[in-house]
């Protein structure tokens, strides 16, 4: 597979932010640009060919991309749904609200909607603890999460698909 100008040009100048022979370092802002461009996910394919032009092995980008919740290795929906699982969020009901949405939704951690709106992923701490229980949708933080506001987000997310 082969990216376009565009992607590689954009390649290019990230690689150019760090010095000769640490083109590595650019490696997750490549990968953000990456998933971006196709269905916010990263394909085998996608991340061969970013070992290629950042001249780095192939497993050096898995690695990555297989640690960081924040990189999709199959397709996602429109809106995912990263509740925090870590101690603080548990203690204040995270578990439930992770329950509840698997059950509204009838999916599971790591799965989508037949729809395609919606994945629920459980991920580790988001730095948040003091707006227990919580999670990121998109680039917004949800706080204080009860089965009410967790209704209320959903249709929100419906409204605006």
């Amino acid at each position: 597979m082969a990216f376009s100008k565009e992607i590689v040009d954009r390649i290019k100048e990230l690689s150019s932010h760090y010095p000769e022979g640490k083109q590595k370092s650019a490696l997750i802002p490549v990968l953000h640009v990456i998933q971006e461009t196709g269905n916010l996910s990263l394909t085998i394919e996608q991340m061969d060919e970013v070992a290629k032009h950042l001249d780095i092995t192939p497993i050096e980008v898995y690695e990555v991309a297989t640690f960081y919740t924040m990189f999709n290795l199959k397709p996602v929906g429109k809106y995912i749904l990263e509740v925090c699982q870590t101690g603080p969020c548990m203690l204040n009901g995270s578990d439930r609200i992770i329950d509840y949405i698997k059950t509204k939704l009838n999916i599971n951690n790591g799965e989508t909607t037949p729809d395609g709106l919606f994945t629920l992923k459980t991920v580790e701490c988001l730095g948040a603890c003091g707006y227990a229980p919580m999670m990121q949708l998109g680039k917004t933080y949800k706080e204080f999460l009860t089965p009410e506001k967790i209704d209320s987000i959903l249709e929100d997310c419906r409204k605006n698909a």
